[in-house]
């Protein structure tokens, strides 16, 4: 039996879909890891994770199983390989890790407890894997619970009776603020109670609406965190183990810093948008720089994740631009050093009114008109993107998309917003933070990126004369209150109000809350932020007549 086992963690950052270079990725990956005895893959490498209803194809299924066996007939020499991969065995289709070695697929084991929440909906497309043993990798027998395996106690309890030495956990783990302490303190209880290391991958890496952190880390068995690998970047790490008293013993390596909220989030927001972007082969993006803070962070975002020449910044005034936001706008565009240009809308604002004026003959100019404006910015933006093959960013935040602040085919056209999960009080302290802070990797400049009056200034849509935000929402302190209860907490209005808000006001925020729905359907993706992002873990009926009637 040996004394001293190798490890290496691939930190890796797949495509969905992608069989064939997700499989030449893990053989790049078998190369820089060099000397070691195995090599572990997160979940579902070969196809990524997750792929929801993709994983149903035969044809993905397939092709997967041959990319997994090819990679199989490598290890005649090397490393043995754990991969995870979709696995049809009797009938079933498992989220599978596979055990390749001696140029063969030696042994499966299949994903035991199948999460069904938030994010999730496994039961949707696999078989539960009943209780998993240990395998045994060139004499060490390695646990290998996948994921939500280890969010539960019962695999761990059963690998550790049944003889498991060391615990490998892939994982397709999205980021949520804060995630990442939970993670560690779940699996420091995980290796306590089964008296046994684990080593902890997780994917990098945006997937639509979801990033993966990456932020990798090795337990010993009292808990105590041995390495942890950087967030936010691929990374192949070999750890070193040795037999101590019959105990296996992972080698302290390097601790990554880990950053504070406003950089998590930051960097988030950078991933989720480059691999977007990336990923669907678009040139760049195009979006509206109106001088206000939502599309001075969103551009600044844009810059940082993709470099200025990859971002066009377009100022579409109008009659009700004021000469400030003019100014911000353009000393936005310099500070970020991105292509800018204007295009006015007011000819075509008169061109519409033109042609609307007998069907709106004897009645009051309002919102309507003010919905033509945004709108037409919208087919601006649009036909740029047409054009030039850019995708438009679009720059509304999770409070506008709350309360339906926002006009469909207007200000809400594009193919992914950055803000999305993210409200207006943390957009003031996210501007603020990256005027004073560079985030790791950014290809945008070290300093400002926007004037301090734009963070300063009370936030206006300008779609009429003196207009601010607070003509018809509550200071957004309030509003961002009143929403953690409703949407993060779930909370009744009367539990609301007892927080200190004031009924009338709950009530009504609850309403446009329900009422809003149907926007926020067709509303693009954005970077999944909080536990409570809209889509994909709030999901609610565009019908409902219901209302809290409790106060």
């Amino acid at each position: 039996m040996p004394s001293d086992f190798r490890i290496a963690l691939a930190q890796l950052n797949p495509v969905m879909g992608d069989i064939a270079g997700n499989l030449a990725r893990a053989r790049a990956a078998l190369t820089q890891a060099g000397a070691c005895d195995v090599i572990l893959f997160s979940e579902l490498f070969i196809t990524c994770y997750p792929p929801e209803d993709l994983v149903l194809k035969p044809a993905l299924q397939a092709q997967a199983r041959a990319a997994v066996e090819a990679l199989a007939a490598d290890t005649t020499s090397g490393p043995a390989i754990l991969m995870g991969a979709p696995w049809m065995e009797g009938g079933l289709l498992y989220n599978a890790m596979l055990l390749l070695d001696q140029g063969r697929v030696m042994e499966a084991r299949f994903k035991h407890d199948l999460p069904n929440y938030g994010v999730f909906d496994e039961k949707r497309v696999f078989a539960a894997g009943p209780l998993p043993a240990p395998m045994d990798v060139r004499g060490v027998r390695i646990g290998v619970p996948v994921c939500e395996d280890i969010w539960q106690g019962a695999v761990c309890d059963h690998l550790a009776k049944s003889g498991a030495e060391i615990l490998c956990v892939p994982n397709g783990s999205p980021f949520e603020a804060g995630k990442e302490d939970v993670r560690v303190a779940l699996a420091a209880t995980r290796a306590r109670a089964a008296g046994l290391p684990l080593a902890y991958l997780n994917q990098m890496g945006g997937q639509d609406e979801l990033v993966f952190d990456g932020a990798s880390f090795v337990l010993n068995a009292d808990g105590a965190v041995a390495l942890h690998m950087p967030g936010w970047r691929e990374a192949v790490t070999v750890t070193r183990w040795s037999k101590t008293g019959g105990k296996w013993v992972c080698a302290s390596g390097d601790i990554a810093e880990r950053g504070d909220r406003p950089a998590q989030v930051y960097q988030a927001m950078m991933l989720g948008l480059r691999d977007y972007v990336n990923k669907n082969r678009f040139p760049g993006v195009v979006l509206g720089l109106s001088g206000g803070i939502d599309s001075a962070l969103s551009a600044a975002v844009a810059v940082d994740a993709l470099g200025a020449d990859r971002v066009r910044l377009v100022m579409m005034p109008s009659k009700y631009t004021s000469r400030e936001s003019l100014e911000d706008a353009d000393a936005c565009a310099r500070m970020l050093g991105a292509p800018y240009e204007t295009i006015e809308i007011e000819r075509a604002v008169a061109a519409m009114g033109t042609t609307m004026s007998p069907a709106f003959a004897g009645t009051d100019t309002g919102i309507t008109e003010e919905n033509i404006q945004s709108r037409l910015r919208g087919v601006i933006l649009m036909a740029l993107s047409n054009k030039f093959g850019a995708m438009v960013l679009t720059t509304g935040n999770k409070s506008e998309m709350s309360v339906g602040y926002a006009t469909l085919y207007g200000d809400m056209c594009g193919g992914y917003n950055v803000l999305k999960d993210i409200y207006k009080t943390e957009v003031f302290a996210l501007a603020s933070w990256r005027n004073s802070d560079s985030p790791d990797g950014a290809l945008g400049p070290q300093g400002r990126v926007m004037p301090e009056r734009v963070i300063e200034k009370p936030p206006s849509a300008e779609l009429r004369p003196g207009q601010t935000d607070q003509d018809s929402l509550p200071p957004y302190d309030v509003l961002d209150g009143i929403l953690e209860c409703l949407v993060e907490k779930e909370m009744g209005v009367a539990d609301t109000v007892a927080r200190g808000f004031d009924a009338a006001i709950v009530k009504r925020i609850e309403h446009l809350l329900y009422v809003s729905e149907y926007k926020r359907r067709q509303a693009p993706p954005g970077v999944k932020i909080s536990p409570r992002n809209f889509g994909r873990d709030r999901r609610y009926p565009i019908t409902n007549a219901f209302r809290d009637t409790r106060s």
